[in-house]
């Protein structure tokens, strides 16, 4: 199921801000340069058809791809206007840095840049985790929006 997003309602959590700076935790957008590294890692760590979807990201200009950062390393991403308009994700952190409210520092990247090119809603398509975004950032349920933009998507033969 997808989900609506209200933008004029997200605003920056400075507590959040602190925390990722706390944590030595950088949000920043994706550069060109960094297409073929992070898309490697995002395949990895969670499959080819999240890595298409950012490879779309990398290639509007300015990106719509943000990444999380610790050290030079890569920890997290998150995309919009990948799958379709105002749409956001896809978004994962790894593993190891889970817990730290990096996926929300990501998820408020990109709702804010969203917003920042006028639009008033976003819609979070396919949700997994609907309580961290009914939560985060108010998020409601689409009724009857399962599958939408994903209906009949090729699914890999292995």
């Amino acid at each position: 199921m997808d989900y609506l997003v209200n933008l004029s309602l997200v605003k920056p959590v400075p507590g959040l801000d602190a925390r990722m700076e706390k944590a030595g935790v950088t949000i920043r957008r994706a550069l060109a340069p960094e297409l073929e590294l992070v898309t490697g890692w995002v395949r990895e760590k969670f499959g080819s058809g999240w890595a298409s979807e950012t490879t779309v990201a990398f290639a509007r200009q300015p990106p719509t791809c943000f990444l999380a950062t610790r050290a030079g390393k890569l920890i997290g991403f998150a995309c919009h206007e990948s799958i379709a308009r105002g749409f956001f994700g896809p978004t994962g952190v790894d593993e190891a840095a889970r817990g730290g409210g990096i996926g929300h520092a990501l998820l408020l990247a990109c709702l804010l840049d969203l917003k920042t090119m006028g639009y008033g809603y976003a819609i979070i398509g396919d949700v997994g985790p609907s309580a961290f975004y009914e939560r985060t950032v108010g998020a409601t349920p689409i009724p009857d929006s399962a599958p939408g933009v994903y209906a009949g998507l090729l699914k890999s033969a292995d």
